[in-house]
């Protein structure tokens, strides 16, 4: 049986890495690109033809991903795996209470970070309720751990993440019940360009952690139990 699964923020950095990673499991792989300027997700079609789907989506508008949703319809009826992988992090985020804080910023950042996977999860829903696996994966942070929160700033971006875990849990305690399983997953922190230029510093290239969350993502674990677990297997606090 051939899998089919949908990933956001696929254009580069982990989301990339995640459909490479389906791709060479045999998945067929619908991948949302925000930036078509960027070639990564091209030169990928063109070595798994027929398999990696391009699909254009802004997480921010519902009615983007319901224009996604419809384009996966045409070549599918189904998705067993939706990875809410798209996100980002200012580059004022780092901005503390006695500085002017840039609400503008975290406004963008609960809008993609938050919100984003509500709606696709709203968007997809028709397509996941006909999926086999019906698997719903959630790329979060330490950074939304609340009881294990260190940070003196970063305001929006842990803000956005914690709501992400709500939004994560509330999804859970509705769809679980109808046979929908679940990840919420923090990947450690990537070698990206969650804010335009890749982190250098950080201490896993998205090649490494991708392989690490695609078998998290696909692994057997009790599916009664929703928790945020990390690239070493680690459970964080709400």
């Amino acid at each position: 049986m051939e899998y089919k699964a949908f990933v956001t923020g696929a254009d580069r950095g982990l989301g990339f890495a995640l459909c490479r990673q389906l791709l060479k499991k045999g998945w067929q792989v619908y991948a949302g690109q925000h930036r078509p300027s960027w070639p990564e997700l091209n030169d990928l079609s063109n070595q798994y033809p027929g398999r990696l789907h391009i699909i254009p989506v802004e997480v921010t508008s519902l009615s983007s991903l319901q224009d996604a949703a419809k384009l996966v319809s045409a070549t599918t009826d189904a998705i067993d795996l939706l990875i809410n992988n798209a996100g980002v992090l200012s580059a004022t985020h780092k901005l503390s209470l006695r500085e002017p804080l840039d609400y503008s910023e975290m406004m963008r950042e609960y809008n993609v970070n938050s919100l984003g996977p509500l709606r696709v999860v709203d968007a997809f829903l028709p397509l996941t309720d006909r999926g086999t696996l019906k698997r719903i994966c959630f790329v979060s942070s330490e950074a939304g751990s609340i009881g294990q929160a260190e940070r003196t700033s970063w305001y929006g971006y842990c803000m956005s993440k914690s709501a992400l875990n709500m939004a994560a849990k509330l999804i859970f305690n509705q769809l679980r019940p109808e046979g929908y399983t679940f990840r919420l997953y923090h990947p450690g922190w990537l070698r990206s360009y969650m804010h335009g230029e890749k982190e250098l510093g950080a201490d896993l290239e998205p090649e490494e952690a991708a392989v690490k969350a695609v078998s998290f993502f696909l692994r057997k674990r009790n599916e009664d139990r929703l928790v945020l677990v990390d690239h070493l297997g680690h459970t964080w606090t709400w």
